[in-house]
């Protein structure tokens, strides 16, 4: 969410923010909410300050015609505040959802573009292997190591339901533990955070209103996180950090659920869009400067490319154009993992800053040293999700021999070399 003086200021900036992300939104019609908002709330205002002038009035009469004529005025004040009020919440209805829909201004190197077709490559790490022999696809390796079941996962879980058993599930297990003992010497907090996250955090993050359609709802009326962000964003909602006490940064897990809305006929196969999924992700919460914002963004991408050099996974980083930022993003990279039975690469993180977009929605500040309260900016970043990683891992280190070697940095926690 942007302040509204600044939307006010800055109609045509945000005006053009919306056309280069392609977002359908109309800044004018904002205004002219926030225009009847401010006058009716100004009658509102006037109407309560006459009341209360009405109520002392009346308690210092002592004549009882009087203060009966005086009760009758104020009645009839009364139910012109009540009218005005009713007016309120009907423009304040219409202005809370379209202050929702106002897009963060994106970063001037952000490219143009209209869907990730468009990304801008920026760096490659690795040099995709050269097989003598052909390829398999993780599906038909990890069948064979008896690694996954997607019969009993399909029978069990729906569509898009699997079971990870044997060296697949140990292997997601060394993976999360490579990331926290390399995050948690980094300074990063480690959290297992809730997947049952209430409408409050999904609005404050910016995925809702939005993207309602691709989250899985309960009866009460919460939601099914996709992501470790949410949450981890919410536990500081509605407070004010201590400045000393910046940056936050959490590294954090949790199963994530996903309903893949609008990707039917997409991956319908093996494990790179199932509707299960768990995630370690990084956020950070920092001071209102878009230098340090910045800093801390290279940050978060350069250990996820870290994770990926000790995972010896071949993969390059996009800039996201403007069309595939989300709402609250001021910029974002990717990082693309190389499938050797896809010949491309596929993406595996992501890694986003918004500014004060989500804490201002969150309502999450700190105060400057000035003493001035602030809201704070956040940054986030997929450290590593899993099961899909398996893809690219397993499929870049199979041997002719038919075996899988082992990443020398994972091998103390898988407790082999290599699965043969």
């Amino acid at each position: 969410m942007l302040d509204i003086k600044f939307i006010r200021d800055n109609k045509d900036l945000v005006a053009e923010a919306a056309r280069k992300k392609h977002i359908r939104f109309d800044v004018e019609a904002l205004i002219q909410a926030d225009t009847r908002r401010l006058e009716i709330l100004a009658k509102v205002e006037e109407m309560r300050a006459r009341q209360n002038k009405a109520s002392k009035d009346i308690s210092a009469v002592k004549d009882a015609t009087l203060r009966q004529s005086l009760i009758g005025d104020m009645k009839s004040v009364k139910d012109e505040l009540g009218r005005f009020e009713n007016q309120l919440k009907e423009v304040m209805k219409e202005w809370q959802l379209l202050m929702l829909a106002v897009p963060n201004i994106p970063d001037m190197s952000v490219p143009e573009g209209t869907s990730d077709a468009d990304n801008k490559e920026v760096r490659r790490w690795g040099e995709p292997p050269q097989f003598s022999f052909p390829v398999k696809s993780h599906i038909a390796l990890m069948e064979a190591f008896d690694m996954a079941d997607f019969g009993r996962g399909a029978k069990t879980a729906g569509f898009r339901g699997y079971f990870l058993k044997g060296y697949g599930a140990v292997l997601s297990f060394a993976i999360w533990r490579l990331i926290l003992d390399e995050l948690i010497t980094k300074g990063f907090m480690p959290m297992i955070a809730p997947s049952l996250v209430r409408r409050e955090a999904f609005l404050g993050t910016g995925y809702l209103p939005q993207g309602e359609e691709d989250l899985y709802k309960t009866q009460d009326g919460d939601f099914l996180s996709g992501t470790a962000e949410v949450p981890t964003m919410a536990y500081h909602m509605d407070e004010i950090i201590p400045m000393e006490a910046l940056p936050k940064k959490f590294i954090s897990f949790s199963p994530c659920f996903r309903r893949e809305a609008g990707s039917h006929g997409k991956d319908t196969k093996g494990l790179m869009r199932v509707h299960e999924f768990f995630k370690l992700e990084q956020v950070i919460l920092c001071e209102a400067n878009h230098e340090i914002s910045v800093e801390h963004h290279e940050e978060l991408t350069l250990n996820a490319e870290a994770f990926m050099q000790k995972l010896e996974i071949p993969y390059r980083v996009v800039l996201n154009c403007g069309g595939d930022l989300g709402l609250g993003q001021v910029k974002k990279y990717d990082i693309e993992a190389w499938v050797p039975s896809e010949n491309t690469y596929r993406e595996t993180h992501s890694s986003s800053y918004f500014h004060d977009f989500q804490t201002r929605r969150l309502n999450i500040k700190y105060r400057d040293a000035n003493g001035t309260l602030r809201f704070a900016h956040s940054l986030n970043n997929t450290a590593i999700a899993t099961p899909r990683i398996l893809i690219s891992l397993i499929e870049n280190h199979q041997q002719e021999d038919g075996s899988i070697k082992i990443p020398e940095a994972l091998q103390k926690y898988v407790g082999t070399d290599i699965l043969s």
